[in-house]
């Protein structure tokens, strides 16, 4: 666990679909927010799930780092997703930091950035990729 200007960050195994919905949301990140049964599909086949949580009473929800990894050779972050009324408070760096140190220093830590999000990643001193390739999902 890591604890960072009133952020704590921890692994978790049973969010509920509920809450990642939420900072789905407050994040504006496009995903099926609207399908809670597939959201919950999307955290059970998560291997790592990292969150941060504002340290009050509370324990509010403001940010995701959901990934998919085999934890010896590499880890695809599907989500990272911070709150609105979090981002500018460090908590995409920290969710960053934090899903690397659980992963360790064998396993490369890899994304797909959402275009208006280049920027923070260049920002972080995250090296880009220069060739990727996907099919998109058809629905």
């Amino acid at each position: 666990m890591n604890s960072v200007k009133s952020v704590v960050y921890v692994r978790e195994t049973d969010l509920d679909p509920a809450e990642f919905r939420c900072v789905l949301l407050e994040s504006g990140l496009a995903r099926p927010t609207d399908d809670l049964p597939r959201l919950g599909e999307m955290l059970r086949g998560a291997d790592l799930v990292v969150t941060a949580r504002f340290d009050r009473a509370d324990r509010k929800l403001i940010g995701i780092a959901r990934c998919i990894t085999d934890f010896s050779w590499c880890c695809y972050l599907s989500e990272l997703a911070v709150s609105k009324e979090a981002q500018g408070l460090g908590v995409g760096k920290g969710l960053i930091d934090e899903t690397r140190r659980q992963l360790g220093p064998r396993v490369s830590l890899i994304l797909a950035s959402m275009p208006d999000a280049v920027g923070f990643y260049d920002r972080i001193g995250m090296p880009r990729m220069p060739d990727a390739y996907y099919f998109k999902r058809e629905r």
